[in-house]
């Protein structure tokens, strides 16, 4: 009762978006994606996981890029505000349906990345992140920018990811060799 209750409560928030994607709010069809990419990669996720996952770009719109400077800094500063953005309200809509305070903190802390490369919760939801951006957003990323753009994210973005994952990449994705050969790290 208490996931779904997370759950519902993150969609209605996600609804708000007034970004759309196929003629649905932007943000909840992306929690949708991650929740479907979750529980395919990692069908025994524990609650926290799931949550984190289906809240990853809750309220993204009420932070938008362009209101940080341009840049490097800029950028990194968007994320991380954003990171907390997401943890804070992730955790707060889990207390309000009844999860532990360390349930919550469990779920914010994956949210805010903290531990990636070293927690097996974080490193999921990265995981997962990267196959919902190659499956579902990295074509018309790719049909936007120079083929070295592109493979500098691509680089990024195996980076990132566990080496199950990246395996997993390399089986599931027919990618030109150039791009595939970061998943070989």
């Amino acid at each position: 009762m208490r996931l779904e209750t997370a759950l519902a409560a993150i969609d209605e928030v996600n609804a708000s978006d007034p970004g759309q994607e196929d003629g649905t709010p932007a943000a909840l069809l992306y929690g949708h994606r991650m929740s479907e990419e979750l529980a395919r990669l990692f069908p025994n996720a524990g609650e926290p996981l799931q949550i984190a996952a289906r809240g990853q770009h809750i309220e993204r719109w009420i932070k938008p890029r362009n209101t940080y400077p341009d840049g490097k800094a800029g950028y990194h500063a968007w994320r991380r505000d954003l990171a907390r953005h997401h943890a804070d309200r992730v955790s707060a809509i889990m207390m309000s349906a009844g999860y532990t305070d360390d349930e919550a903190e469990e779920a914010a802390r994956m949210l805010r990345k903290e531990g990636i490369k070293r927690d097996t919760g974080v490193q999921a939801l990265e995981d997962v992140i990267c196959f919902v951006f190659l499956k579902w957003y990295f074509t018309p990323f790719a049909a936007k920018h120079a083929p070295d753009k592109v493979l500098d994210i691509v680089q990024k973005t195996a980076r990132k990811m566990s080496g199950e994952a990246r395996e997993r990449v390399l089986t599931e994705f027919d990618l030109p060799e150039d791009l595939a050969s970061a998943f070989r790290i």
